[in-house]
């Protein structure tokens, strides 16, 4: 049975007549293939990615699972539309705390028609991309029985400044996250879900050391997708935290070329995650 996803943090949403994606019972995540180039150009890689024997298994796992396309009724009633099938990146975590950050000083790539060109600019300019190297697109954290869970306005995060996105990775790992700012958050989390030899940080380490050498692709508008589950951790379970790298409409050819703009903005993720869990360096 296929349905809208509950947890769903940023892109676009199904829902009210809308496009979107869906899931089902099976672990799969079915993500409409877009009508213009975007569509195309995001099978394509993942096509070529699936295949490509350039890619280590240790940078393979950062990447959901390609299961080939499925044409579905799209959530917009428009009739049966063919749908990336994916892994569902949190179909196993029973109450998962998502944190979407789009990565990139830079978010349109190069030959970009003039008109989506000016589009991202603006954006990049009205948010943390430019000055920061990425930005928070949405996020989800569960709280306790009193407070639920914690899923600000995402186009409020999307906005936030340099300081505001500190504030928002801090809140991602505490107990108390809220929009109060008389609430100073806890970071009570940070240890095991940034920290430790498998966490966040860690993760995030061994993907930068990739982004430093290769040259096959370059990832424009792509987003770091960091997932855990509090239940698991207060339950003292080993389900720890996980990155996955979503959203490949605008990958293009390296042409033997670093992808700077990606690895800027990865650079600039890890100082800030590493501050919240060592504190700011001297």
């Amino acid at each position: 049975m296929f349905k809208v996803p509950d947890h769903q943090v940023a892109g676009h949403q199904a829902g009210g007549g809308k496009l979107g994606p869906l899931v089902d019972d099976s672990g799969h995540f079915y993500k409409p293939l877009q009508s213009d180039q975007r569509g195309s150009q995001e099978l394509a890689f993942y096509r070529a990615f699936s295949t490509d024997t350039r890619i280590p298994d240790h940078i393979r796992k950062f990447f959901p699972v390609f299961h080939g396309t499925k044409l579905l009724e799209a959530s917009d009633g428009s009739g049966l539309s063919p749908h990336l099938a994916l892994e569902d990146i949190v179909s196993s975590r029973i109450n998962p705390c998502i944190l979407d950050a789009k990565i990139g000083a830079r978010t349109w790539y190069p030959q970009a028609a003039e008109d989506y060109l000016q589009r991202c600019l603006k954006k990049d300019r009205e948010t943390a991309s430019l000055e920061l190297g990425f930005r928070i697109s949405g996020l989800q954290v569960h709280g306790n029985k009193e407070t639920g869970v914690w899923k600000p306005d995402r186009t409020v995060i999307q906005r936030g400044s340099v300081d505001e996105t500190k504030l928002t990775l801090r809140k991602f790992v505490s107990s108390n996250p809220s929009t109060d700012s008389d609430i100073k958050p806890d970071c009570c989390f940070a240890s095991t879900v940034y920290g430790g030899p498998n966490g966040i940080l860690a993760q995030l380490l061994v993907l930068k050391s990739w982004f430093e050498e290769q040259t096959i692709y370059h990832f424009y508008s792509c987003s770091v997708m960091m997932v855990y589950d509090k239940e698991s951790l207060l339950q003292g379970k080993k389900q720890g935290a996980q990155i996955k790298l979503v959203d490949f409409a605008h990958v293009i050819d390296g042409k033997g070329v670093i992808d700077h703009n990606f690895l800027g903005g990865l650079c600039s993720l890890i100082r800030m995650i590493s501050e919240i869990v060592t504190g700011p360096s001297t």
